[in-house]
């Protein structure tokens, strides 16, 4: 019986995506498997195996005895956690990803998942509709791990024929997990404090625009990328990905229009220069083209959708 195995499941993105991997090709084909022991009780709708991606031979040995043919690899120090360790960001994000390839040209997987980011772009790079193909020059060690992960992606495929696919992430945006990490993630928090009647203070300024996307939409490019025929995949770095753009003080008008005594105040850290750098919106055409992404939900949708949910999802 052939699986699919999901590295870093209990993360943002992970908790939902093995969901709905299960969902689509059955639990008993999915192994979702994370560090943290604790995490993996929320898995019972699949298999589960506490297992750190840095440990080759765990992860080896899982592929060999679960016959494993795809790969979702999500573990990752994300940015504002990477410029508190650098140096072991870089190590986590590089050398599991390297392994991970390896490990798919030697067992001839059918297919690797390798998320990037709007964390490769950098402050030379356009910053309104940021084309495919650009200046990059990441200034963070989240962005220049993910701008090598890119290029190293490539590389396996041209070279080795692994088919390893990818897309450049926005700010992901859900209600089923807390914030990890990420600079984006005051998008996250910032509906935990409208609910519990909290005073919200923004880490980034109020015009400060990023693009973003809500979990859903983010669960369904992945799938839809996972699931396009080999010769629709027409970039093997990573593709990028969009959905819409706002500021902290527009996601706050939305919120405020269910929520009217909600409150904001701006206190801006070392978080507002890692967003600085990034682009204001993005044009992803080359997915719309190649694969037929398109997103379903803008701002309006997704905080009605959100403020619907989260009050009754429990952590």
């Amino acid at each position: 019986m052939e699986s699919i195995l999901i590295i870093g499941a209990a993360g943002q993105l992970g908790s939902e995506l093995t969901q709905e991997l299960a969902n689509i090709y059955g639990g008993d084909h999915v192994i979702a498997t994370d560090i943290n022991p604790e995490a993996l009780e929320k898995f019972d709708f699949c298999k589960s195996i506490r297992m750190d991606v840095m440990d080759q031979e765990a992860v080896r040995k899982v592929v060999k005895e679960e016959n494993v043919k795809q790969i979702y690899h999500l573990a990752a120090v994300l940015s504002a956690t990477g410029e508190k360790k650098p140096l072991f960001a870089w190590q986590l994000n590089m050398e599991s990803l390297l392994f991970i390839l390896e490990l798919a040209k030697e067992e001839k997987l059918d297919k690797i998942y390798w998320p990037s980011s709007i964390a490769v772009f950098g402050p030379n790079t356009p910053k309104i509709n940021t084309p495919q193909y650009c200046v990059k020059e990441p200034n963070t060690v989240y962005g220049i791990s993910k701008q090598a992960g890119e290029r190293w992606c490539e590389y396996y495929f041209q070279k080795y024929g692994v088919d390893v696919r990818s897309l450049r992430y926005p700010g992901l945006i859900g209600y089923k997990s807390l914030p990890g990490g990420g600079t984006t993630d005051y998008a996250v928090d910032i509906f935990h404090k409208a609910i519990a009647g909290e005073h919200f203070v923004s880490f980034l300024n109020e015009e400060t625009y990023l693009p973003m996307m809500y979990m859903p939409d983010a669960i369904k490019a992945t799938i839809d990328l996972m699931h396009a025929p080999i010769e629709d995949i027409k970039i093997r770095s990573s593709y990028n990905l969009s959905a819409m753009s706002f500021s902290p003080k527009e996601i706050y008008s939305s919120i405020k229009l269910h929520y009217p005594d909600f409150s904001i105040s701006y206190q801006p850290d070392f978080r507002q220069a890692i967003a600085d750098s990034w682009p204001d919106s993005i044009d992803d055409s080359h997915a719309r083209q190649d694969w037929g992404w398109k997103h379903e939900f803008g701002l309006s949708e997704m905080t009605a959708d959100i403020l619907k949910h989260l009050p009754s999802f429990s952590f």
